[in-house]
């Protein structure tokens, strides 16, 4: 009934430079939800970003993962069809169906196997010691506030309904699951031969499955070769 009285007096929109996400216009809590509601956009760059920088294998699976996602909701929405809420509301839309939402198909998606990777895969490979259990619930909570937020933006702002913003999350949830096992059983074995592959050998790209903590990893050794050249140098100029 409320969604239909939204739509009988729809409210003036207005869209964010450059993105074309639509929020009703003198609305502050819509126009943080339109800030919200672009997050799928800013992981998409992130893993770009980190693909380019870093070349590592099981972030390129990961992002694989992200783009299989996203092929399957095209292809259930054209199968669905189902229209949006408001028909005509948002001019800006890529594709009139709305179900399932393909927002929060992708967060969803790239929640749930993130939290399988902490939990998992760094609990097989990291001692569970106190302080790294409470980054990882810290940071699981964040990521599920921010999954449920971009959720409710999409209904919020009438790109879609709450059942095409519940299958959507079902529909990533799932397949992050699946995605997550298939990388961790089938394709992780033989990240060490890919990497070893010319072509991947001449692009740098790398397999770093096997280190326990990379972050820790990078920093002792660039402190190591930083410190290395510091003194070849400082015995060159004396």
């Amino acid at each position: 009934m409320a969604l239909e009285e939204q739509c009988s007096a729809p409210p003036r929109w207005r869209f964010i430079s450059l993105t074309h996400v639509e929020f009703p216009e003198d609305d502050l809590t819509g126009h943080v939800l339109a800030y919200i509601t672009l997050l799928p956009i800013a992981i998409i760059v992130g893993f770009v970003t980190l693909i380019v920088f870093k070349r590592e294998l099981h972030t390129i699976s990961f992002f694989g993962g992200l783009l299989l996602n996203e092929g399957v909701n095209w292809l259930l929405k054209h199968i669905l069809r189902e229209p949006r809420p408001c028909a005509g509301a948002h001019t800006t839309v890529s594709t009139e169906y709305g179900m399932p939402s393909s927002h929060s198909q992708l967060i969803w998606f790239f929640v749930v196997y993130f939290f399988l990777f902490l939990y998992l895969r760094m609990h097989q490979t990291n001692n569970a010691r106190c302080l790294d259990l409470l980054w990882r619930h810290i940071l699981s909570v964040i990521l599920l506030g921010l999954a449920l937020s971009v959720s409710y933006s999409r209904v919020y702002l009438l790109y879609h309904t709450w059942s095409q913003v519940f299958y959507g999350g079902v529909a990533g949830s799932t397949i992050g699951v699946i995605w997550f096992f298939f990388t961790q059983e089938v394709l992780t074995p033989i990240f060490p031969k890919i990497a070893s592959w010319p072509i991947s050998e001449y692009f740098l790209v790398r397999d770093t499955s096997l280190i326990p903590n990379i972050l820790w990893f990078e920093y002792t050794v660039t402190r190591s070769e930083a410190r290395n050249r510091q003194r070849k140098l400082g015995t060159k100029l004396q």
